[in-house]
Formats: structure tokens, C-alpha cells, sequence
């Protein structure tokens, strides 16, 4: 689960990092058009993957305390 957020907030990274040096919006011009559907989605899980990738920093207190 760990790895498959990480991927995701990569990819949601990199998307942002696209759009602001280029303007250019990787997600929406894969799925685009009759899918903005599926870009919405893939935004959605993108953006729950970066509010869990927030709890990795607690879990690493935890484990470092312990």
C-alpha cells in the first residue's frame, strides 16, 4: 500500500510539475474529453494518496521513539 501511494504521489508530482513549467497537463490530455470522468477520478485518487502519504511522517516518529 505504501509503495502503490508513494507511485501516486509521484505521478501527481510530476503532473504539477508539467503544468507549472510548461503548462502542460499530462493527466487531462491522456483522458480528455469524453474521459474528463476518468481524469477527475485519477485527480481524486491522486489527491487522497497525498493526504495518506501524510502519515508516513507520524509512523516514522512512532517507530523511531520506540
Amino acid at each position: 500500500m505504501r509503495n502503490l501511494t508513494l507511485i501516486l504521489v509521484i505521478i501527481g508530482a510530476i503532473n504539477w510539475g508539467l503544468i507549472g513549467f510548461f503548462r502542460y497537463d499530462l493527466v487531462s490530455s491522456i483522458f480528455g474529453g469524453n474521459l474528463e470522468i476518468v481524469s477527475r477520478i485519477i485527480f481524486a485518487i491522486v489527491g487522497l494518496a497525498g493526504l495518506y502519504a501524510i502519515s508516513f511522517f507520524f509512523r516514522n516518529r512512532e517507530a523511531a521513539q520506540s
